[in-house]
């Protein structure tokens, strides 16, 4: 009769006394102790640290809600008078002298009269529309606008929902004040 390897014989041995083992291992008697606390083990109670120091500036007073934040560019964007401004912020000038501009507000016009509103104005302001300007899916209206080579420029969406306009207006425009 042939014997298998000795590697084979090895390993038909040595797997019933690993199971064997293991399932001794799993086995605790009445007696085993529950684990429980170190005697002399303390807890120490650790304070955190930020590790940035935290901000102390007071608020922006570039913005406002509900209302037309001092320095905004009336001259340039008027708001309708049935329209309600959500939020409004214009940043001060910088070097080049040009402010960020951005006005949200609410109103029952449509949309084009909306859009109408604003382009007479910033036309009048020397602005040139850009040509091509389809308004982005989900957008009543759209439209852009640039001055100074593109230096600065205003971009304005009107978003229709549930029988209210929503204008949206952004941009960077260089103002006399």
């Amino acid at each position: 009769m042939l014997r298998p390897p000795l590697a084979r014989r090895a390993c038909t041995a040595l797997v019933p006394a690993l199971v064997a083992v293991g399932a001794l291992a799993g086995c605790t008697t009445a007696a085993d102790p529950a684990p429980g606390p170190t005697p002399g083990a303390s807890v120490a109670a650790s304070t955190p640290s930020p590790t940035e120091p935290l901000l102390t500036a007071g608020p922006d007073t570039g913005s406002a809600v509900g209302r037309l934040v001092e320095g905004f560019p009336t001259d340039l964007v008027t708001v309708p008078a049935d329209a309600e401004v959500l939020v409004s912020s214009a940043q001060p000038p910088d070097a080049a002298g040009l402010r960020e501009i951005s006005l949200n507000l609410r109103s029952a016009q449509d949309a084009a009269a909306l859009l109408d509103g604003v382009r007479a104005t910033v036309l009048a302001a020397g602005f040139a529309e850009t040509t091509g300007t389809a308004a982005e899916p989900g957008l009543a209206a759209q439209a852009a606008f640039s001055r100074s080579e593109g230096q600065e420029i205003v971009i304005v969406g009107v978003l229709d929902r549930d029988g209210v306009r929503t204008l949206t207006l952004g941009g960077r425009v260089r103002t006399g004040s």
